[in-house]
This record gives structure tokens, C-alpha cells and sequence, in this order.
């Protein structure tokens, strides 16, 4: 039974990989708005139902394997050393996940990529909600890092949705508010010179705000004194 079900896992995830890889030839060859669900299951030679068995829209199609970012930054929360505070653990991560992507523009792939997301309604919905998963994620994962924590805000879970959101649209809008700047080489290269030592000193500012409330960073690496504000 157990070789069966192995085989079966490796069919289904063969199956998967084939329809992602042609539908992302066919966003590429024909773009994202002119290419049907039928279209990729003739290409793939599978059924139409198949496809929506493994992907339930076209637009989880488009980005499906593109946004690591959507389970890496609570990973990164939930991975860290045990010394390591959850606040310095999200910086490090969302900082080096800009200089990766801001890095990417200058590759003309990527560049089209960006340039199908802007160009469609569809997918900047799908994109903000990728980015939403990603601060439930975030959040949840900080929750269980302060709650019964030393030092810990009295509502871990309030307090770290709002940590997740604002953490998020730091990273969001530096990134996709410069994408106009980012459709040429150039553009890319000065961007990301820029972009990511300012969104280093954005996360610090705030890594700095939320501990300077009790003058000196806790473990959580949120202030210890929060149970007693107000």
C-alpha cells in the first residue's frame, strides 16, 4: 500500500508540474488574459477538469511556485534560534527578500512577469490576496512567539496582526511603488541600491519604536510594559 500511494503522490505532483510549466509558457508566448483553462489542458494533454483539480483558478496557475514570500516570512518567525528575537528574525527575512526581487528586475523575465501582473485586474486582486495570507501567516506566527512569552503584549494576537499588516506594507509598497521605475535595467539597478537600505531602516525604526517603550529591547522583541499601557 505504502509504494502505491508513493506513486500515486509522484503521478499527482508529475501532473502538477506539467500543467504549471505549460500554462506559464503559454502567460509567457500568449499572455495571461488570452489563454483559457481549455487551453492549457489541451496543451498539457490532460482534461480541463484535471487542470482544476490541481489549481482551482487561472490566476493560482499564473503565480503558483512565484511567491515563496507567502509561507517564507512566517517560516523565518517560526525557524529562528531560540535567542533570536521574532521581530529581527521577520526584518532579516523581508530585507532580504527585497534585495532578492528588486535584484530580479533586471532580468527580462522577470520584467514581463511584473509587466503581465500590472497589466491585469485579475492578477493584482490574486497578488493582494497572496500578500494577505502572507500577514495571517506572519501573524499567527508571532502570536505563538509572544503568547506566554516573557515580555509578551497582553493580547498576542491583536498585537501581532497589526506587527504583520504594517511589517507587510512596508515591504509591499517600496517593492510594487517602484515598479514604474523598475521596467528598465538601469532603473532596476538604481532602485535596488536604494530600496533595500531603506527598508532596513524602516523595519529598525520600528524594531527601535516598539522597544524604546520600555527602553530596551525584551526577547519577544515587543515592550515589556504593554500589559500595563492604558
Amino acid at each position: 500500500m505504502g509504494d502505491l500511494s508513493d506513486r500515486r503522490a509522484r503521478k499527482k505532483a508529475q501532473t502538477r508540474a506539467l500543467i504549471r510549466q505549460t500554462a506559464q509558457e503559454l502567460f509567457a508566448e500568449r499572455g495571461f488574459e488570452a489563454v483559457t483553462i481549455a487551453d492549457i489542458a489541451e496543451a498539457a494533454d490532460v482534461a480541463v477538469q484535471t487542470v482544476f483539480n490541481h489549481f482551482p483558478t487561472k490566476e493560482d496557475l499564473y503565480f503558483d511556485g512565484r511567491t515563496p514570500w507567502v509561507e517564507g516570512a512566517a517560516e523565518a518567525v517560526r525557524s529562528r534560534p531560540a535567542t533570536e528575537p521574532p521581530l529581527v528574525a521577520l526584518r532579516e527575512y523581508l530585507v532580504s527578500l527585497l534585495a532578492d526581487l528588486a535584484g530580479r528586475y533586471e532580468c527580462d523575465a522577470r520584467r514581463r512577469y511584473i509587466a503581465t501582473i500590472e497589466a491585469s485586474p485579475a492578477l493584482r486582486l490574486r497578488e493582494l490576496e497572496l500578500v494577505h495570507e502572507a500577514e495571517r501567516r506572519i501573524g499567527s506566527a508571532l502570536a505563538d512567539a509572544w503568547r506566554d512569552a516573557d515580555g509578551a503584549p497582553a493580547d498576542p494576537a491583536t498585537a501581532a496582526a497589526l506587527t504583520a499588516a504594517t511589517w507587510m506594507a512596508v515591504a509591499r509598497v517600496l517593492l510594487v511603488g517602484q515598479r514604474p521605475v523598475l521596467e528598465d535595467r538601469d532603473g532596476a539597478a538604481r532602485s535596488a541600491a536604494t530600496m533595500v537600505p531603506l527598508a532596513d531602516r524602516l523595519l529598525r525604526d520600528l524594531e527601535a519604536g516598539f522597544a524604546s517603550l520600555q527602553g530596551a529591547a525584551s526577547v519577544t522583541g515587543w515592550p515589556g510594559d504593554v500589559r500595563r499601557a492604558g
